[in-house]
């Protein structure tokens, strides 16, 4: 307790310094990961997808980011045996914080595109084993994880290549595409609008002391859906056929209707990235806070500052502005070869499955829910229009991601713990 109070201000200047290193290995490499769809398909600029996840993420973490975050900072440790010594989970939370900041910042520069959350939990628990024992690590949670990771990319493919199904068979394959595509357009925008608002009025927004019923939140998912279908409409119906462009590719004008769709998708990315991804980033931050805060309780329930969630997402922005690009074009142009239909296949089936996960307070992967989405619109040509090479490339460094992180926890929890102990 002494070391808590000795050194408090301390250990919460590293932690905000770390969280801020953190979120910013988030926006550099997961955040990439989300816009890549849309910067690969053509559909935005790396510029305006810059902006729209500077808007959208930071939306993400501060509405309906706080589920996840419960998640991270209590549910992959048991804390409890280490309540007489709190600056323990203190060395520990702050050696996972820049553990994982240090090996997104390596992957991010080398164009992987990692898990985060592989990265924070595989720290967290890398700490746990050398800090505090075996036993400490809720290894039924740790299995409930793990497997997440596997059925969260095979859902977002599935997804994806039931709504590329759907489009080649309404819009694609019909006697006049264009026509079809302005007349379907905007159920697939209101799609957009209705999955992500309803998912999110159902869990997410408990910090904001705001409660819906179930039969409330299905009414205003309708409405807010509804109200971005008839934005999408006008949007849709601006675009003007091509046939010039339609000579040389017969969808050219298709694609082009599916311009302003990708832009609803892309928002809804962030959006949903946003709530799930943030807790990567301030679970470990908000634990050392309260820890200091309540002059070293480690058992209390936490509560989640609202200017944690703020630097949260102001983090995730400069990373992604700053050296987002690597990973985007590894997603958006390597795996397969994006245009703007499968890129919102892609995008929508990767926005409902994070923002599912995020709900259920699950930290499941958005890099692997990215790239099985990408991965099932390429199945919907057939497997030889996946670079199977670039994918194997990318399990590769997955699987090197979980231990990456324990190893360079365990080393900094014992750098700390030879500073201040």
């Amino acid at each position: 307790m002494e070391i808590i109070s000795e050194y408090g201000m301390i250990f919460m200047v590293m932690a905000v310094i770390f969280g801020l290193y953190m979120t910013w290995g988030i926006g550099a490499n997961d955040v990439a990961n989300a816009m890549g769809t849309s910067v690969g398909s053509g559909a935005v600029t790396v510029k305006q997808a810059i902006l729209i996840a500077a808007v959208f993420e930071f939306a993400g973490a501060f509405i309906a980011g706080g589920s996840v975050t419960k998640t991270i900072r209590k549910g992959i440790i048991d804390p409890s045996s280490i309540t007489g010594s709190p600056e323990l989970l203190v060395y520990g939370m702050l050696a996972a914080l820049l553990a994982a900041a240090i090996w997104l910042m390596v992957a991010s520069y080398r164009g992987w595109p990692v898990s985060t959350t592989h990265s924070i939990v595989g720290a967290i628990v890398g700490f746990a084993i050398a800090g505090i024992g075996m036993d400490a690590v809720q290894w039924g949670k740790i299995g409930q994880i793990a497997a997440s990771w596997i059925v969260s990319p095979m859902l977002g493919g599935v997804i994806a290549l039931v709504l590329m199904l759907s489009i080649r068979k309404l819009i694609l394959n019909a006697e006049n595409p264009f026509a079809k595509a302005k007349t379907y357009g905007p159920f697939y925008v209101f799609l957009v609008g209705f999955v992500v608002s309803l998912v999110t009025l159902f869990k997410g927004l408990k910090h904001l002391k705001l409660e819906f019923s179930m039969g409330e939140s299905f009414v205003i998912a309708v409405i807010f859906g509804g109200i971005v279908a008839l934005i999408g409409r006008m949007m849709i119906n601006r675009v003007q056929v091509d046939e010039a462009a339609d000579r040389d590719f017969h969808y050219a004008s298709v694609e082009k209707a599916f311009v302003p769709m990708m832009i609803f998708t892309a928002c809804a990315m962030a959006f949903a990235h946003g709530s799930n991804d943030v807790a990567n980033g301030i679970g470990p931050l908000a634990a050392v806070i309260s820890i200091v805060q309540s002059g070293g309780e480690v058992g209390q329930k936490a509560a989640l500052p609202i200017w944690i969630l703020v630097l949260g997402g102001a983090g995730i922005v400069v990373g992604l502005a700053t050296m987002g690009w690597k990973v985007m074009q590894t997603i958006g142009t390597k795996i397969t070869e994006l245009t703007p239909t499968r890129g919102y296949c892609a995008t929508l089936a990767a926005a409902t499955t994070v923002v599912l996960a995020s709900k259920t307070g699950l930290p499941v992967s958005t890099t692997h829910i990215a790239v099985g989405a990408v991965m099932g619109v390429g199945l919907a040509r057939g497997i030889g229009a996946l670079d199977l090479r670039v994918i194997g490339n990318i399990v590769i460094s997955w699987v090197v991601t979980l231990p990456a992180g324990g190893i360079l926890a365990a080393v900094f929890f014992f750098i700390f713990k030879g500073i201040f102990g």
